[in-house]
């Protein structure tokens, strides 16, 4: 994370990106994002039947900061700590820090998308929990492909059961 000066974020992503661009850093540099939320506002003005209009308007989620996804080296950390406004990184003595996959997935600025060998209809093996071992059909798959609803007989009955995608693998019988 770089810091910036205030109002500066656009312009520290635009200077990066043109430079990246220029030197062909793009294997080095892979992204440069700018934390935003999306918040709708009610706003004077109104329509033409007198109701009130939504504004949306874009916040930053995190003022004065620009994530940037880098292979850190001397070489980088002295292209983007030289751009014009930015101040330093998140880290001790300016260094930057990576963050953690956790702390990018609580931000929500990257979207993992998980591979999955398997799809609707298929036959899968439940690879943990009370189920282990057990084989049942793929009804479902979440959109970020991260949850599968699986039927799977249990008792004579087909019950619908809901699994973190991980924990099935294609049934090879």
């Amino acid at each position: 994370m770089a810091h910036t000066y205030s109002g500066y974020e656009n312009k520290v992503k635009a200077n990066l990106e043109k430079i990246i661009e220029n030197r062909g850093l793009q294997d080095v540099i892979m992204d440069i994002r700018i934390p935003v939320e999306i918040v709708k506002e009610e706003s004077d003005e109104t329509d033409e039947e007198g109701n009130p209009v939504e504004k949306e308007i874009e916040n930053k989620i995190f003022p004065c900061y620009v994530l940037i996804k880098m292979k850190m080296s001397d070489a980088t950390w002295h292209i983007v700590r030289n751009i014009r406004g930015v101040t330093g990184f998140v880290g001790p003595g300016s260094k930057p820090v990576p963050l953690t996959e956790e702390e990018v997935a609580a931000i929500g600025v990257e979207v993992h998308t998980v591979q999955l060998d398997y799809s609707l209809g298929d036959s899968v093996t439940i690879k943990s929990g009370a189920l282990k071992g057990r084989v049942g059909v793929v009804q479902e798959i979440s959109e970020d492909r991260k949850k599968i609803k699986v039927l799977v007989s249990m008792f004579g009955r087909e019950t619908p059961l809901e699994l973190d995608s991980e924990s099935a693998e294609k049934f090879n019988g």
